[in-house]
């Protein structure tokens, strides 16, 4: 049976790898962290000191994910999302999340303020959203709300019910 490919994307803090990792368990899709698969890998270009974090090596990632892309069945869980090619992807999630609820789960991270304001503005001008419309087919890219437990679980069953019907439709 054939799976889908699934992006989930949005600022960091919406709940991406949370919703991943139970969409995953649920559906038996695989689950990937590129943020933890570039840590593995060290597939890191430099280290960016103002925002006191590596950079990722986008083409690097983009080989270390390529066979697996190609399987299908992969969730892919990354706040960026124009690096990626438009053929993985056959739908794409981006989560968005009310700024006072964003601040105080990154301020739990430890985000320092520069890192704090730069997520919060990048959720108000809806940063990542518009980056998934410009890199993806519009049909394909969806907004879910992550603000509270609730939400989590609509995303999941709305997600679920998607990959039955992608499912079905393929085979038929």
């Amino acid at each position: 049976m054939l799976l889908p490919n699934i992006l989930l994307t949005g600022t960091p803090g919406v709940g991406k790898t949370t919703l991943g990792k139970e969409l995953a368990s649920r559906s038996g899709l695989k689950y990937i962290n590129v943020g933890d698969l570039a840590r593995e890998g060290q597939l890191y270009d430099g280290y960016d000191e103002e925002y006191d974090c590596p950079i990722l090596d986008e083409d690097r990632v983009v080989d270390e994910l390529e066979s697996q892309m190609s399987e299908g069945g992969v969730i892919v869980d990354y706040h960026g999302c124009d690096f990626f090619p438009e053929r993985w992807f056959h739908i794409v999630f981006v989560l968005k999340t009310d700024n006072s609820v964003l601040y105080k789960r990154l301020e739990a991270r430890g985000y320092n303020e520069k890192k704090l304001k730069n997520n919060i503005e990048c959720e108000i001008f809806q940063v990542l959203y518009e980056e998934a419309l410009a890199s993806y087919k519009t049909e394909i890219v969806h907004r879910l709300p992550s603000n509270k437990p609730e939400d989590l679980e609509d995303n999941i069953n709305e997600i679920l019910k998607w990959i039955e019907q992608w499912s079905k439709d393929q085979s038929s």
